[in-house]
């Protein structure tokens, strides 16, 4: 089935599902490229950690993904390089769970994936609430023009819903939101963006 591009304002449906090793893939897609948008400037992927084992709160700061976890972040990483969208900058918490979750989407991207050097862990993302991260967000140079945050929740869901207005979107582990932006992420404000596109793994098969 063609992928079908709503207009510019519409919300973003589901178009179709496609099945990846481990449950099909959600999609729903709006224009991401400048030109079929008429936007210019950065683009935000926000990105949760995929499944993880243990007790939240146990350990929380140790706990590995599942086998489930990395096949879906693997996936998460093949999309974003189908879809062309290669990050400048990563901000990726500290949490195990989220380095490995990234681990998985780079070596998916492969060459395509940024350098070490553009990739920084941060205790900051792990311990930080919405606002938290959208300062984290307001701090990066502006020369890094795509840049992916992989987090948790409730605070990544929180940030697409402060950006985009969206308060229909589920996000769950392995979740991930494109939004498209202005031209400089210090002027980033709630409100201020537009969801071009929602990833999320389908349920175990």
């Amino acid at each position: 089935m063609p992928r079908q591009r709503p207009a510019l304002g519409t919300s973003c449906p589901l178009v179709r599902t496609r099945r990846h090793r481990g449950g099909p893939a959600v999609v729903w897609w709006c224009p991401v490229n400048s030109e079929a948008t008429g936007m210019d400037g950065h683009t935000l992927v926000v990105l949760r950690h995929a499944k993880a084992a243990g007790e939240p709160g146990v350990n929380d700061v140790h706990r590995p993904l599942t086998g489930r976890g990395r096949r879906d972040a693997a996936a998460a990483g093949r999309w974003l390089l189908a879809q062309g969208i290669r990050p400048d900058l990563v901000l990726c918490s500290s949490a195990r769970r989220t380095r490995e979750t990234w681990e998985q989407v780079s070596a998916a991207m492969g060459a395509a994936a940024p350098d070490a050097s553009a990739v920084s862990f941060e205790s900051r993302v792990y311990d930080a609430g919405t606002q938290d991260l959208l300062d984290l967000v307001n701090e990066q140079p502006n020369d890094a023009l795509t840049m992916l945050t992989v987090g948790h929740n409730p605070a990544s869901a929180h940030l697409v819903t402060w950006l985009t207005g969206r308060s229909d979107i589920a996000f769950p582990a392995c979740a991930l939101a494109v939004i498209r932006l202005g031209e400089s992420w210090a002027a980033v404000v709630p409100g201020g963006g537009e969801l071009a596109a929602l990833w999320a793994p389908g349920p175990a098969a």
